[in-house]
């Protein structure tokens, strides 16, 4: 009776509540969402959702079939984590999602040690910094910074990020510690630890500048622009000063995660332990 491809769509918008929260989750727009959950209405000869100006909400049949096409879902994605291929008889591939700095700064730069080692595998790095839903296949493999929560997920700590202050030798030296300026997250990302943490730091000085992105913090640490929060390999990779003695710094575990039906897969398995050789240890 149903096409899947618009419950697919359906359960976007039943989880995310909105038209272009459903759209940004499944890569399309959002009159696309509409159009399939207006031909599911039609096919089901029902109201599925009460369409308010910000939100939708799923009527008691909207939501009753809901249940029913997450739980479907579920058992697609299970299916397709069952039939991938498991070793090196053919080529296979393992999506990876990682934060953007993880990815490009310790995880690319050993992608051509992982290829020559197992060139049956074939990796696609997703460089993001939201979770991905490994439930939903939006990755195979994850690395993340703080500990899952999801039970149906094998878990790992692969390392620990060591945070401290950072600045150019030369700002340092020009400025009072009352004067100093500070790079930070703006409010997408005001909660990390380590933003919190310089958060108490600064005080009331003056921040020089907000971004949702630690590279661009980086970036305008290493041109001058004031002091930022960074992990280590990216403090010494630039060449940056601590600015603090040794005890000023907050660590954070990094975790390699991955679902539990794919414990037994050789390929996605290596690709985690792969990924745990990328991430400093602390001695």
């Amino acid at each position: 009776m149903q096409d899947w491809d618009d419950l697919r769509f359906f359960v976007a918008l039943a989880d995310e509540g909105s038209l272009s929260a459903a759209a940004r989750r499944l890569k399309v727009d959002h009159a696309t969402v509409a159009r399939r959950i207006a031909a599911l209405e039609a096919r089901v000869n029902a109201r599925l959702v009460d369409r308010r100006p910000r939100r939708y909400l799923l009527t008691a049949e909207g939501a009753r079939i809901a249940d029913h096409a997450r739980r479907m879902e579920a058992e697609v994605f299970a299916l397709e984590r069952g039939v991938m291929p498991a070793d090196a008889a053919q080529t296979v591939e393992i999506s990876v999602s990682a934060p953007p700095v993880i990815a490009s700064t310790l995880v690319a730069p050993r992608l051509a040690t992982l290829k020559t080692q197992e060139p049956h595998i074939r990796l696609r790095l997703l460089a993001e910094t939201r979770n991905a839903s490994l439930a939903r296949r939006e990755a195979d493999v994850a690395l993340r910074l703080s500990r899952p929560g999801d039970s149906t997920l094998v878990i790992r700590k692969a390392g620990t990020m060591r945070y401290r202050l950072y600045a150019t030798r030369p700002y340092l030296e020009s400025h009072a510690p009352e004067a100093y300026g500070f790079i930070a997250f703006d409010e997408a990302l005001g909660d990390t630890p380590q933003q919190v943490w310089m958060k108490e730091i600064a005080g009331a000085r003056e921040t020089v500048l907000l971004t949702n992105d630690l590279g661009v913090q980086c970036a305008a640490a290493a041109a001058g622009l004031g002091i930022a929060v960074l992990p280590d390999f990216l403090g010494d990779l630039h060449g940056l000063c601590v600015v603090g003695d040794a005890a000023d710094h907050i660590d954070r575990d990094a975790f390699v995660t991955y679902h539990a039906d794919l414990r037994n897969n050789r390929a996605a398995t290596t690709v985690a332990g792969f990924l745990a050789t990328c991430l400093p240890r602390l001695r």
